[in-house]
């Protein structure tokens, strides 16, 4: 009989620490959010499925804020709105309502409910600018409905399944009353209460094991030696005062591996480490910490072995050995594409057509990997779900039912294979990279990171002259019982700064319309270790880093255009004057390795407006027959063009409560090496001066396959016809 082919999931649990340092006040909801919806649903799945066997690695910043949730004392502005009554509440109170309490994925989490589509309207259809005109037409009654909406709407469908109230109250709809509103909250505070026992069951049990990252997600290589940056960027832009503090990194991960202990009462055996980044450095630190296992991605592994993961992807499915100092560290890597599979692709498919896929990929390997042992699935294990239907809750089931009963394929967790399955090879050197392309480019290298990581290194040695008790800590020279509160809190707030999300969320790679709430919160961290040593707080530390610009925005129109439409780019003036977006640089916290879509420019004349979709080959060598590029235009209400390489013509739809219907207006548009198309302004009707709100859809059948961008629409200005009287070109 042949070995089985192993197959580990492991979901990632993590949210950065949302808490203001010096209030004590989340800035953001989103760690409550995904334990109502996504912590307690991914557990309680495992839970009631039969032969479901995966590893949980949980990040200790999270449990803390978890617990603090838990417990009741977390202060938080969007439950303490949620459970206000309108009757009290001022107008701002009620604009922070509508502001907020749509933040939630519209094709999963609103539209499926008739009444918080329709909130959602009455709100302008998610238009900022009307939210504050038609404030005045929602009654209590309103307000009431759009806050148990939007905290019912975040409850997970494994919770909503074992709390029968939560299923009344979606049985009812509208017209909640207080007590209602009263009884979600209290079963969401059982929710979060039960989170933290329950993943220390499923543990118990063996249905799980439990892992974790450095505490405050820091990317271990760059604290180590930020210069280890240029191995995979040799032309990368450092930041000016160099940071290399492997000492650092020692303390973010034993202050994990004792926060995890004291919370689960067990030592863990393997990490994450944050982002998938390793270097030797950091790996080594790791195996000294007393840790058995570590994971990174397929790209680490095919730039250090000098075959490459081999023909069939064999080297792949393998656990190897790394080696330092006398320790040993069992190492895995995760399959890319099967990973991304689940995080990205299959929430618009239906479940039984995905996970028949993803069975068949897995048969694949099996077949034609020779030697084939574990297939590592690693992913992030909250963010995906609001995207699936039911929240990802039919999906999941299936997925660990038919792998659990498949022949030749069985479950397991890390810590199994490290006594079944022999490390393929012993390694003495990893390349030094993250998941993301093999490198650190997403949290180095910009000049909004690199003065982030400057500003953590002025601080760092402002606290070191400031403290001897800070200095000793900092070098691993005293115990935590040794010193006073203040020093133990001006290092935690470093070690905060150093989290990765910060970084994240700086530069061009991702946008969030939060993006300045992530960049509060790292400056806070570093002026609360001025505030608590008595220094004098330095003045650029109350400048925002992050520029206002969203992720990818390039330049606005600076011309009237006329474009002809041929899907071609006839000559180099032709969009010149062009407004433009790299969609290449429109991702939100997941990050898509590839994109299909890399500009996006638009622009207009007296009569209409021109877009033009570039890829990243010719768009009619990629897209396949039947394929729909759709352009979605915002403007008080949302229209649609969908364009098919097959025709060349056809009606902008428009959407309204009853769904799409024609708008009476045609349009034209070209798909051969770009996509071009021309929209009649009469169609939309934009006011010069005002803005409107695009994005693009890629269906393939009924399947929705990819979004551009994936997170937040851009935003497109409309000066006018009299661009052309303000601005030209030289």
């Amino acid at each position: 009989m042949s070995d089985p082919l192993y197959i580990t999931f492991l979901w990632h649990m993590h949210q950065p620490f949302y808490k203001e340092p010096e209030r004590g006040e989340y800035l953001l909801p989103w760690t409550y959010l995904h334990a109502v919806k996504d912590y307690y649903d991914m557990a309680a799945i495992v839970d009631e499925t039969p032969g479901a066997r995966v590893v949980f690695n949980l990040v200790p910043s999270l449990l803390e804020q978890l617990a603090d949730y838990a417990a009741g004392t977390a202060v938080d502005p969007f439950l303490m709105r949620g459970e206000m009554a309108p009757a009290d509440m001022t107008e701002k109170d009620r604009l922070f309502i509508l502001d907020n309490f749509f933040s939630a994925n519209r094709q999963r989490m609103i539209e499926p409910y008739p009444r918080y589509l329709e909130l959602l309207f009455m709100a302008g259809n998610g238009d900022a600018g009307k939210q504050s005109e038609r404030i005045k037409n929602f009654r209590d009654q309103d307000i009431l409905d759009l806050q148990v909406w939007f905290f019912l709407s975040w409850t997970g469908e494994a919770a909503r399944r074992r709390h029968p109230g939560l299923k009344d109250l979606l049985d009812k709809g509208k017209n909640f009353s207080a007590d209602d509103k009263a009884l979600l909250f209290a079963k969401q505070r059982e929710i979060v209460e039960g989170i933290i026992p329950l993943y220390r069951r499923l543990h118990a049990e063996g249905k799980a094991e439990l892992a974790l990252s450095p505490y405050f997600h820091p990317i271990l290589p760059l604290l180590c030696d930020m210069n280890m940056a240029r191995t995979a960027m040799p032309r990368i832009n450092l930041p000016l005062t160099r940071f290399r503090h492997p000492e650092d990194a020692r303390s973010q991960v034993l202050s994990g591996i004792a926060y995890f202990e004291n919370v689960f009462g067990i030592k863990p055996s393997g990490i994450w480490p944050s982002e998938g980044a390793v270097s030797d450095e950091a790996l080594a630190i790791i195996a000294e910490c007393g840790l058995k296992w570590a994971a990174s991605d397929e790209g680490i592994l095919a730039n250090t072995t000098s075959g490459g993961l081999g023909a069939g992807r064999e080297a792949l499915y393998q656990p190897y050995s790394f080696v330092s100092g006398g320790n040993e560290l069992r190492l895995f890597f995760r399959d890319h594409a099967l990973s991304d599979l689940i995080g990205f692709t299959y929430s618009q498919w239906d479940h039984l057509r995905a996970v028949d896929d993803f069975i068949g990929r897995l048969n694949d390997i099996r077949a034609h990997a020779p030697g084939s042992r574990v297939v590592p699935v690693i992913l992030d294990g909250e963010n995906a779900w609001e995207y699936y239907e039911n929240n990802g809750h039919d999906f999941l089931k299936l997925l660990y039912s038919r792998i659990a009963e498949a022949p030749g394929l069985e479950l397991a967790t890390f810590s199994d294979l490290l006594t079944t399955v022999p490390a393929r090879q012993e390694l003495h050197h990893l390349h030094p990279g993250s998941w993301i392309n093999a490198n650190y480019g997403v949290w180095i290298g910009h000049p909004e990171e690199n003065l982030a990581w400057d500003m953590i290194e002025r601080t760092r040695e402002a606290a070191i002259r400031q403290s001897p008790q800070v200095a000793a800590l900092l070098a691993g020279g005293e115990k935590a019982g040794e010193v006073g509160e203040t020093a133990l809190e001006v290092c935690k707030l470093l070690y905060a700064a150093e989290g990765s999300d910060w970084f994240w969320w700086y530069g061009d790679d991702h946008f969030s319309p939060h993006s300045d709430r992530f960049d509060l919160l790292f400056r806070s961290n570093l002026m609360n270790v001025y505030r608590l040593l008595k220094l004098n707080v330095p003045v650029e530390l109350f400048e925002p880093i992050k520029k206002e610009s969203p992720a990818g925005f390039v330049r606005e129109p600076a011309d009237l255009i006329t474009p002809i439409i041929n899907g071609l780019v006839t000559d180099y003036f032709e969009w010149l004057a062009a407004g433009l977006y790299n969609l290449t640089r429109q991702y939100s916290a997941m990050h898509a390795a590839e994109s299909l879509l890399q500009s996006f420019f638009y622009g207009f004349d007296r009569k209409a407006f021109f877009f033009r979709i570039d890829g990243a080959m010719a768009l009619d060598k990629s897209l396949l027959p039947g394929d729909s590029l759709n352009l979605h235009l915002i403007l008080g209400m949302e229209y649609c063009l969908a364009m098919a390489l097959e025709s060349e013509e056809g009606e902008l739809k428009v959407k309204d409560e009853a769904g799409w219907k024609g708008s009476g207006h045609n349009c034209r548009w070209k798909i051969a090496k770009v996509c071009e198309a021309q929209v009649p302004l009469a169609a939309i009707n934009p006011e010069p001066g005002g803005k409107l709100f695009a994005y693009v859809t890629l269906l393939r059948g009924d399947h929705e396959i990819g979004r551009w961008p994936t997170d937040a629409p851009m935003m497109l200005k409309y000066a006018g016809p009299e661009l052309e009287l303000e601005t030209w070109l030289i």
